[in-house]
């Protein structure tokens, strides 16, 4: 116990067996020695007496054991001496005094086998064991004065954030996996990232530069297409990730019970043409209404915050009430959103008049019709002209070219005709571009969130620059239909800018597999508590004048704090896979390196083959189809006014 009266009995003890040290080489000192202390007068009588039987004992019949005894009492008064801690000590000096003091104490010997003088002999013998001994009591001293702290080796605390994480390959026929490198207590160790069940969705988080695409998006990619996967890939900057696409296709195809073609929706250079208001595809006046939210919102990002305001509901209700008058106008044969496009430029009385023909959208074009009698032309500027300015900025001639050809239909994932259709965007047009793209999502999300369809999977690279209405409902329901959704975005804030906080916040924490690059701020705090806490040992140090004293503790604290996912280098990912009631995962969340073979994948771009071209470029082609759906229109207009 720490009380005065033991702490005194422990420094007698200590003095004493220093002591016994003292006496035992000062004997050993004078029975080895016997002859010169006697020719020097310094040999008692009362004092041979005394040692004449202490000589008998063992220790003494041995300069060795008389050495060792000496020695090992040293150490023990040193085990219970308690200096002044000190950090500050260098173990190089504690190693020089323990070293130099050994060899001087036990190599002293052989100074007694030498032909010099006796007397000078004795001296000499007896100081240079003296100053080892002495040399070694400073060294041992130190060294058990010496305080080591492990916060001074480790000063940003990157051991004792290290966990156990998944080492084994966890393989199935949906599977992405992605072989890592991660720290445990100082050991590098393999490890791999197992997204066994990709239908509960994806989210990949990072900055510019901290590797999605390079790092994850590329393998999900050619995994999913070895594994037989029908696929939609939004790439951002085309032609990235469609490069990618076709040439892993070409290379794995094979694969695939029925060969899928490959398709490219291109709306800067015509590639392939298709229809999203497919007069097939929209059964019901709620399929009009869908599309004409998607494309309304894409193209008005700011509104998507303000749905339900009635300067947003109107423009919607007028442009589902067009697409829905063309969808039953002889059976959809002008049903595109070009032909919608230029119909919403009508004048207002053949407008109305137009619309007023189709009795299912009566309830829609009432507001409309009724302010135009009554000439409230403000308030009717007010509902139409966001909607009739927002679709004008989509005309232009290679738009309708490309959204009125009917190259492919839009169920991808179709088992008797597979499809892969990357959608090409261009940053610097992503506005208009996007709103376009976000309605061919929107009608392929319809027909692939089916049962009894191929495994099917979506990729969205630089999600927020595009508009998909429902996205929540697809990631929720598909999994039962095998369609795996995989979000890229750079940030949390992005995602709330674009969509609005409660959108935002429903996609971050529904997706079931998150990695995540460097992110920071209110991204890296909610992954962060997200990844939960760890077992992590903490170490204070107390100095005063007269003690130092150390205190270590165990408590729980994050397992990857906010400022560690902000300082991730490119190719570090942190985050947590989902597990399958078949394969259990014990360790699902994951601070590591994804191992990419550069050498490999640079000779493997290098041999890549370019994209094919469609169709041959024909500037006459495409104005010829922009000048017949715009007759069309004024036929339409023409026959139904007569």
């Amino acid at each position: 116990m720490q009380t005065g009266e033991n702490e005194q009995a422990l420094r007698k003890v200590i003095d004493l067996t220093r002591f016994i040290s003292l006496a035992i080489l000062f004997i050993h000192f004078y029975l080895c020695c016997f002859t010169t202390f006697r020719s020097w007068g310094l040999s008692v009588t009362i004092v041979n007496r005394l040692l004449l039987p202490v000589s008998q004992l063992f220790i003494f019949q041995s300069m060795l054991w008389a050495k060792a005894g000496s020695l090992i009492t040293l150490l023990i008064s040193l085990l219970g001496s308690k200096g002044k801690k000190d950090e500050k000590i260098c173990l190089g000096t504690i190693i020089t005094y323990c070293l130099t003091g050994l060899l001087l104490f036990w190599l002293s010997g052989f100074v007694l086998d030498t032909r010099l003088d006796t007397g000078f002999k004795a001296i000499l013998y007896i100081g240079l064991t003296m100053v080892g001994y002495l040399l070694l009591l400073s060294g041992l001293s130190l060294l058990f004065r010496r305080l080591k702290l492990r916060s001074g080796e480790d000063v940003f605390n990157l051991e004792n954030e290290t966990f156990p994480q998944e080492e084994r390959l966890l393989e199935n026929e949906y599977s992405v996996n992605l072989p890592a490198m991660y720290r445990l207590k100082g050991k590098v160790r393999k490890s791999w990232i197992n997204i066994i069940n990709p239908f509960r969705g994806t989210l990949i988080c990072g900055s510019p530069g901290s590797g999605k695409s390079y790092f994850v998006i590329r393998h999900i990619i050619t995994q999913h297409i070895r594994k037989g996967f029908s696929m939609l890939v939004y790439d951002f900057k085309y032609d990235d990730l469609t490069k990618i696409v076709y040439n892993t296709l070409l290379r794995y195809g094979h694969l695939y019970p029925v060969r899928p073609s490959l398709y490219v929706i291109d709306l800067e250079k015509a590639m392939h043409r298709a229809n999203p208001l497919g007069p097939e595809t929209m059964l019901d006046i709620t399929d009009a209404l869908d599309a004409s939210r998607t494309i309304m919102l894409g193209l008005n990002r700011e509104w998507i915050k303000k749905q339900g305001d009635f300067f947003v509901e109107s423009p919607i209700n007028f442009v589902t009430a067009i697409m829905w008058f063309l969808r039953k106008y002889e059976n959809g044969r002008f049903c595109t959103l070009p032909h919608v496009i230029e119909l919403a430029q009508a004048d207002y009385h053949e407008l109305f008049t137009l619309l007023s023909k189709e009795p299912q959208i009566q309830a829609l074009i009432d507001p409309f019709i009724s302010a135009w009698k009554n000439e409230a032309f403000d308030q009717l500027e007010g509902q139409i002209a966001s909607a009739k300015i927002s679709l004008a900025r989509l005309s232009s001639p290679q738009l309708y070219y490309v959204l009125s050809g009917n190259d492919l239909s839009l169920d991808i994932n179709d088992p008797q005709a597979p499809k892969i259709v990357c959608l090409a965007n261009d940053p610097q047009k992503a506005q208009v571009n996007g709103a376009v793209l976000s309605l061919y999502i929107n009608r392929i999300n319809k027909l692939v969130n089916q049962k009894g369809r191929q495994k099917c999977s979506l990729i969205f690279d630089e999600f927020p620059t595009i508009y998909f209405n429902g996205i929540d409902n697809l990631i929720a329901t598909a999994r039962s239909n095998r369609v795996a959704v995989t979000l890229a975005v750079q940030d949390h804030s992005q995602l709330k800018k674009e969509y609005g906080r409660d959108q935002a916040e429903v996609i971050m924490n529904i997706v079931g597999n998150v990695i995540s690059g460097q992110v920071s701020g209110d991204t890296a705090k909610q992954l962060s508590e997200r990844f939960g806490k760890i077992n992590q040992q903490k170490e204070s140090v107390s100095i005063n004048s007269s003690d130092t004293s150390v205190s270590r503790s165990t408590q729980l604290d994050l397992a990857i704090p906010p400022s560690k996912i902000a300082g991730l280098s490119s190719g570090h990912f942190v985050g947590m896979v989902a597990d399958d009631p078949t394969v259990k995962i014990e360790h699902k969340v994951f601070h590591n390196e994804i191992q990419n073979d550069h050498q490999a994948i640079a000779e493997e771009e290098r041999n890549y083959q370019d994209i094919p071209p469609v169709r041959p470029a024909d500037p006459d082609l495409i104005l010829s189809c922009y000048q017949q759906i715009r007759d069309d229109i004024h036929q339409l207009i023409n026959t139904l006014a007569n």
